[in-house]
């Protein structure tokens, strides 16, 4: 499976580690080099310094022959947007993207984006372990 990761932080170096050594072929972008140093060194994958919202640097990492698009950068807006441009216009077949703020998860889960919201689920995670529900 060929999967292109945007954004490099804990979450997407994460990722990307987890399904590089599974074997898929893996593209993690980010604007900032620094952000590549979370990536193991034994990582096949590539390490692209560039902006996901991009066309272009999109289909300089292959975004027109991926089989999924993940967007877990720091910002809402750009996890959207990037998530956007890899549906409508790429048509990737699977695409998911990080939402902190658990409305806008909400708005846009129902205009058809696959998105998870980090908030909610902590919150869950909390709420049940408090409750004794582990």
């Amino acid at each position: 499976m060929k999967v292109v990761i945007m954004g490099c932080g804990r979450v997407g170096a994460q990722l990307a580690t987890m399904l590089d050594k599974e074997g898929n072929e893996v593209i993690s972008l980010d604007v900032d080099a620094y952000s590549f140093r979370r990536l193991p060194a034994d990582f096949k994958g590539t390490a692209l310094l560039c902006n996901g919202m991009d066309e272009d640097s999109l289909k300089k990492a292959g975004i027109e022959t991926a089989d999924a698009f993940v967007a877990v950068t720091q910002g809402d807006n750009r996890n959207i947007m990037a998530a956007q441009i890899a549906k409508k216009i790429f048509n990737v077949p699977k695409v998911v993207c990080r939402i902190y703020d658990p409305l806008r998860r909400d708005l846009y889960t129902l205009l058809g984006l696959d998105a998870i919201s980090p908030t909610t689920i902590f919150a869950q995670m909390l709420k049940d372990k408090i409750e004794g529900k582990e």
